[in-house]
C-alpha cells in the first residue's frame, strides 16, 4: 500500500488576545529566526481540535482521559448489569489491575481509587473491560479476571482520538499506541512585542452608597498580544488505518480532523478578548514521501509595511518557499487544495486547486479512501 501523508498549513490572524499562557500567565512566546514570536503549543490546539470532535462525531467513537478509570468503569458495570451495582467498584479495580494498571488512592478520602497516571481509553474500551468483568462476577467461585483478556480488551476498539493524538502508558508498554498525527507549535510570522492591559472592576453595591467613596473594588492587568500565524499538523493515513483497523472508520476520523483542526481555537482568554476567528489561507498538500513543515518561510520574520500587510505576505511566502522546496527536492505531491477569503490566497492556488472549506474537507476523504482500500 503507498504512504498517504496530509499535511495542514493554516496562516491565522489573532487580534489582541491571550489564548495560551505560561505558568506566569503571560502569553507563550518562542524565539525563532533571531526574534521574539508568538506561540500556541501544540497541546493547546490539539486539545482543542479533541473538544471539538464532540460536534462532529458519536460519543462511541470517542475516548476519555482521565485518572479517575474505577469510577467510569464501575459505572459502566452498573449501567450493563444493575445487578451488580453493590459490587461495581469491587469488579472495576479487579479487571483494571488485571489489565496491568496500577492504582492508588485518590486525593479525596470519599472518591474511588484512580490510576497511577493519566489513562486514555476509548469509550468502547471502557464498555469492554465492564463487560469481562461481568462476565467473571457471572462464574460460581472466587472472583478471577483473565490478565491476557483484560489486557487485550483495553488495547483493541480504539478510539478516533486515541487513535489520531496517541496514548503512552509508561508502565504498560504493550498498550502504548503511536499517534498518526503531529502537531507543531504555532508560532507567528513576525516579531512580537507583549503589552498589557491595566482594568478596574466596579463594586456596583459600594458605588450605590452614596456614604463610600467612588473607587474600584479590584484592579489588575492582563498580558496580551497579536498575532499571524503559521500552524501546521501532520497526518499519516496509514498509521491511522493500522491504529483503527477501518477504512470507512479512518476516512470519518480524517475528516473529523480537518474541520476541527483548521477551525477550532483554544479557549484561554476568550471571554476577556472575544478572540475567535477563522484562518486566513488554508493549504492542504496530500504527499507520498514524507511530511514537509514550511515554517522556513518565516525564518525571516515578516516586516511591518510589506506589501499587501502581513496576511498577504505571508500567503506569498508560504507559496514561494513550498514552490522552492518542491524542485529543490523533486517533490511532487499527489494532490493540493488551497482556500481562504479573498484573491489574496490565489498564490496558493499554484499547488493546489483552489476550492472551500466542505468540498475539500469531503474529496480529501474521498481520495483517503480510494487509496486505503485495497
Amino acid at each position: 500500500m503507498t504512504r498517504t501523508l496530509i499535511d495542514f498549513h493554516v496562516i491565522q490572524t489573532v487580534p489582541p488576545s491571550n489564548i495560551n499562557r505560561d505558568d506566569t500567565g503571560s502569553p507563550k512566546t518562542a524565539v525563532y529566526g533571531g526574534t521574539r514570536r508568538a506561540r500556541v503549543s501544540s497541546q493547546a490546539w490539539k486539545r482543542s481540535t479533541r473538544d471539538m470532535f464532540g460536534e462532529l462525531l458519536d460519543r462511541d467513537q470517542l475516548g476519555v482521559r482521565t485518572r479517575q478509570v474505577v469510577e467510569l468503569v464501575s459505572g459502566e458495570i452498573a449501567r450493563q448489569e444493575p445487578g451488580l451495582t453493590e459490587r461495581a467498584e469491587e469488579l472495576a479495580t479487579a479487571v483494571l489491575e488485571a489489565a496491568g494498571i496500577k492504582l492508588k488512592p485518590a486525593r479525596k478520602k470519599e472518591a474511588l481509587n484512580e490510576s497511577e497516571f493519566l489513562l486514555f481509553l476509548s469509550n468502547q474500551q471502557i464498555a469492554n473491560l465492564a463487560e469481562l468483568a461481568i462476565e467473571a462476577a457471572r462464574q460460581d467461585g472466587k472472583l478471577a479476571i483473565n490478565k491476557t483478556e483484560a489486557k487485550a480488551r483495553a488495547d483493541r476498539d480504539h478510539s478516533v482520538d486515541v487513535s489520531l493524538f496517541g496514548r503512552m502508558v509508561a508502565n504498560i508498554p504493550d498498550l502504548n499506541v503511536e499517534a498518526a498525527v503531529q502537531v507543531a507549535h504555532a508560532l507567528s510570522v513576525h516579531t512580537v512585542a507583549n503589552e498589557y492591559d491595566y482594568f478596574t472592576a466596579v463594586d456596583d453595591h459600594k458605588k450605590a452608597d452614596e456614604s463610600e467613596d467612588s473607587g474600584a473594588g479590584m484592579i489588575g492587568t492582563v498580558e496580551f498580544n497579536s498575532s499571524t500565524l503559521y500552524r501546521y499538523a501532520t497526518l499519516d493515513a496509514n498509521q491511522l488505518l493500522g491504529n483503527l483497523g477501518d477504512a470507512e472508520a479512518t476516512r470519518r476520523a480524517i475528516e473529523a480532523f480537518a474541520r476541527a483542526f483548521i477551525s477550532s481555537m483554544p479557549t484561554g482568554k476568550q471571554n476577556t478578548f472575544a478572540n475567535r476567528t477563522l484562518p486566513d489561507a488554508v493549504l492542504i498538500v496530500v504527499r507520498e514521501t514524507q511530511p514537509i513543515n514550511l515554517v522556513g518561510a518565516f525564518e525571516d520574520a515578516v516586516r511591518e509595511g510589506e506589501k499587501g500587510g502581513r496576511i498577504t505576505a505571508s500567503i506569498v511566502r508560504l507559496a514561494s518557499h513550498a514552490r522552492e522546496l518542491h524542485e529543490a527536492f523533486d517533490e511532487t505531491p499527489v494532490t493540493a487544495w488551497a482556500f481562504g477569503g479573498g484573491e489574496r490566497v490565489e498564490p496558493l492556488a499554484e499547488l493546489g486547486q483552489r476550492s472551500t472549506f466542505d468540498t475539500t474537507v469531503r474529496e480529501l476523504g474521498a481520495l483517503v479512501a480510494d487509496r486505503l482500500t485495497p
